[in-house]
């Protein structure tokens, strides 16, 4: 009689600090229509399109990550709704969601292109994103990105809401720049419903040694201002990112804070990031990387693409080495956030 035993699994992809990698960034475009100061220079230079992963390229890795046991996947960039045929990848994506193989599929945008994507990202699966939002000022908010308005990301986010679609803030701390609306953030997304998480800026891309210094805002300040105004309570929750929250008592909304600068957050990493081009960063703090699109186009097929992954992740550091410590910057990456991905 035929054994009809099902395959076993494979192995789950473990680091060598005993860490389960479960969770995916994958960066779908270089390309933003912003151009937040914290994150790109004004004049930037794009990748040529020929050397980005096609979106069915990206499709197979993003299932290989799935089949090696990886359970969420964020989808970034740049500005990912603004690549070409994008929605597409979020329709083949769903087949994992309906599988159960993944748990989460989700994505961080500016919110410029919601009003046009947020019913077909519903419609995927998609249950909640992250929206980037440093200002509720419309002047401010022009003068941070640049080439980005305000009413627009209002009604992208205000789409979202009604496709069902839960949104998170994510508000990057800039000294000097929204210092002077922080209350009226935390009241505006307790208003409107949204879960809020500060972010330090990190040193990523070389816009000059003093603008970072200059923009850099540390969130044990931010903290200990809103300890001033609200009864804020520890929470335990983990939601497989580096954010660690507290609920204040007055609004009974749930507060983020992402700190890579003032508290290393490494010790529970269990990402990895994607690039684009089918680079793998083990880590956003350190420059060694895999090639996986080299894989990708070759003869070895999947055999060949699992071992890759696996020798990445073998190689996934402890650590970022991200420093302001001593006035001056440690560890500063030379690639954009938009290249690897927020």
């Amino acid at each position: 009689m035929q054994d009809t035993a099902p395959s076993p699994s494979p192995a789950p992809l473990i680091d060598p600090f005993a860490r389960p990698i479960s969770y995916l960034r994958v960066s779908v475009t270089d390309r933003c229509d912003f151009r937040c100061v914290y994150c790109m220079s004004e004049h930037m230079t794009f990748l040529p399109k020929a050397e980005l992963l096609t979106l069915e390229e990206l499709d197979r890795l993003c299932s290989a990550f799935v089949g090696l046991g990886v359970r969420k996947l964020r989808i970034t960039g740049g500005e990912p709704l603004v690549r070409r045929g994008i929605l597409t990848f979020f329709q083949a994506m769903a087949r994992h969601l309906g599988s159960g193989a993944l748990a989460e599929l989700t994505l961080t945008t500016n919110g410029s292109q919601l009003a046009r994507f947020a019913p077909d990202l519903a419609a995927a699966g998609m249950r909640r994103i992250n929206v980037s939002l440093d200002t509720l000022d419309a002047a401010k908010f022009a003068e941070i990105t640049r080439w980005g308005r305000l009413a627009q990301v209002l009604e992208g986010i205000a789409a979202a809401r009604a496709a069902g679609l839960r949104v998170k803030i994510n508000m990057v701390a800039l000294k000097g720049v929204n210092e002077d609306e922080l209350f009226a953030m935390v009241e505006w997304c307790a208003r409107e419903g949204h879960d809020l998480t500060f972010i330090e800026v990190m040193p990523m891309g070389d816009m000059g040694a003093e603008d970072r210094l200059a923009q850099y805002w540390s969130l044990v300040d931010l903290r200990a201002r809103l300890a001033g105004r609200y009864s804020l309570t520890d929470l335990a929750e983990r939601t497989g990112g580096p954010a660690r929250y507290v609920r204040i008592a007055e609004t009974g909304q749930k507060i983020g804070f992402i700190t890579p600068l003032t508290h290393n957050f490494c010790e529970s990493c269990n990402r990895v990031r994607l690039t684009c081009t089918g680079e793998l960063f083990m880590c956003l703090g350190q420059e060694d990387r895999a090639d996986l699109r080299g894989v990708l186009r070759g003869p070895g097929g999947e055999a060949a693409l699992e071992a890759a992954i696996r020798a990445a992740i073998a190689r996934k550091p402890k650590g970022h080495d991200f420093d302001y410590g001593r006035q001056a910057i440690g560890g500063q990456m030379s690639r954009h956030m938009s290249h690897t991905g927020g």
